[in-house]
């Protein structure tokens, strides 16, 4: 009886868990990155979003976000910087080849449209606290997740000691996931 009782727990938890498991993609998604250059304001992208997201609205105590990037694939539409950026001096690609986001806790604002993240980015091995406002909405069988933050790119040791890189740099998420988990 006890075994009927534990496999019925089973199915039942896994069915809601697996209900609420989102996977971003790529497409309908965009991962950008903004940051001055001897003054003016450039920037690029990131594909190759991975991950799981477990995710209801109504019940924030069982959300988290383990998100990834591909770091080759960033692109300035520059493809001699793309390169550059692909390096060891900055994002060194080849050793360290995902930018990483888990989240830790996710919170009410004051705002119904919003919640708050806190959690883990790690970018070339170096992992730090942050934590920022994100929306999310209703589309297509999953969810749209908007929010920006901005990192001191020293912090992760990105860029060197660049007198024409500012140190701080927004990132702006559009990131679309789609329900179930990945494949």
């Amino acid at each position: 009886m006890k075994a009927l009782l534990f496999a019925t727990l089973l199915a039942l938890f896994s069915f809601i868990a697996l209900s609420q498991a989102y996977t971003p993609t790529d497409k309908g998604s965009k991962v950008r990155f903004v940051i001055k250059n001897f003054g003016i304001n450039t920037g690029g992208t990131f594909e190759g979003l991975k991950g799981t997201i477990i995710f209801d609205p109504g019940n924030l105590s069982t959300a988290s976000f383990d998100v990834n990037v591909d770091t080759k694939t960033v692109d300035t539409d520059i493809e001699a910087r793309d390169k550059q950026l692909r390096k060891s001096e900055y994002f060194d690609a080849e050793k360290y080849p995902i930018l990483n986001f888990k989240s830790t806790k996710i919170t009410k604002t004051n705002k119904p449209e919003y919640l708050y993240v806190f959690g883990n980015l790690t970018i070339k091995g170096v992992t730090r606290e942050i934590k920022f406002p994100f929306s999310f909405t209703l589309k297509d069988d999953g969810y749209l997740f908007d929010g920006e933050f901005k990192i001191n790119r020293r912090d992760f040791g990105v860029g060197g000691n660049s007198f024409s890189l500012s140190d701080e740099l927004a990132v702006e998420l559009s990131v679309f996931a789609k329900k179930g988990l990945p494949q």
